[in-house]
């Protein structure tokens, strides 16, 4: 009686025995000596003419011109929000204050409601409601007009060590009618 053998140790066996053999054959070509004058011999011949290789004719590539329109891969680098360009960058030294500042606006003599101004590193102001954090509806201002921008700054204590601070600053944006802090 003949023991069993299961298949798939049939097949593994067979898959070893073949992959053996397939390394034999590349072992065999690649230590076979390469002799590079018979590549020659075989392009010309003995005492032969050098023979053209007759080619089709490929249809001749029109190289690509170069494009010097815009491409717009400048703009994209640009700072936008809500599809318009903002025109500022925050600096590195940008922080968002420890300290709650709140502007008091007025209307005349009437009190308008308090604007909480500590809660992001940069406030833009102007008309354009798109892009503004402070809204301001006045003929005189420009749709981008200025920065309110916290920036941490060193300076030294009495003692003479080093410290920082973040600060407020007023940043104009290029505005008609310019940005002015206390009428200075």
């Amino acid at each position: 009686r003949k023991p069993r053998v299961d298949p798939q140790w049939e097949n593994d066996q067979r898959e070893r025995r073949e992959n053996e053999r397939k390394r034999e054959e590349r072992r065999r070509v690649d230590e076979a000596p390469i002799n590079p004058l018979r590549e020659e011999e075989q392009k010309f011949g003995w005492g032969s003419q050098l023979k053209k290789e007759e080619k089709e004719e490929e249809p001749a590539i029109e190289k690509e011109k170069p494009n010097f329109g815009t491409s717009g891969a400048l703009a994209e680098d640009t700072n936008t929000f809500n599809g318009v360009v903002v025109k500022y960058n925050e600096p590195p030294e940008a922080r968002k204050p420890k300290i709650h500042w709140r502007l008091y606006p007025f209307k005349g003599e009437e009190n308008l409601q308090v604007l909480y101004i500590h809660r992001q590193s940069a406030y833009l102001v102007g008309r354009d409601r798109r892009v503004a954090d402070l809204p301001v509806d006045h003929p005189s201002c420009s749709k981008q007009h200025a920065v309110l921008q916290y920036r941490s700054i060193s300076y030294k204590r009495e003692d003479g060590s080093k410290g920082r601070r973040i600060r407020p600053y007023i940043i104009d944006l290029g505005s008609g009618n310019g940005t002015f802090l206390n009428n200075e």
